[in-house]
Formats: structure tokens, C-alpha cells, sequence
């Protein structure tokens, strides 16, 4: 009689904490815009700053640090 043996793989999950980050500010971003906006279409431009708002940040440190 023989033995068989079953290898089990272990997934390990790690997700980055910087996408929580990113969501929280995309999410406040969204609030903030979108409960200012006096129409539907600065509504609708501010959500898509809401996508852009991280890209501007770094822009701004970078070009403060120097770099």
C-alpha cells in the first residue's frame, strides 16, 4: 500500500496600505466636490478631479523639494 501526500499551497494576501490611503482621499475628494457644486456639471468635473487630485499633490512636493 502506498501513501499519498497532498501538497497544500498557502496564499498569503498583502495588500498595500497605501491603496486604503488612496481610497479614503478619493472618497473625501468625491464628498467635498460634490456637496460644493452648484450644478450638475461641477458635480461631474469634480469627480473627476477626484481621480486627478493625487497626480497634482505629487507634482506640487516634487516641484517644492526641488526635484
Amino acid at each position: 500500500m502506498t501513501e499519498q501526500t497532498t501538497l497544500r499551497t498557502k496564499t498569503v494576501y498583502r495588500e498595500r496600505a497605501s491603496e486604503a490611503v488612496y481610497a479614503f482621499g478619493l472618497f473625501g475628494a468625491w464628498y467635498y466636490y460634490i456637496t460644493t457644486a452648484t450644478s450638475f456639471w461641477i458635480g461631474a468635473l469634480g469627480i473627476l478631479k477626484g481621480f486627478l487630485w493625487p497626480a497634482f499633490l505629487v507634482y506640487e512636493a516634487m516641484r517644492a523639494l526641488g526635484l
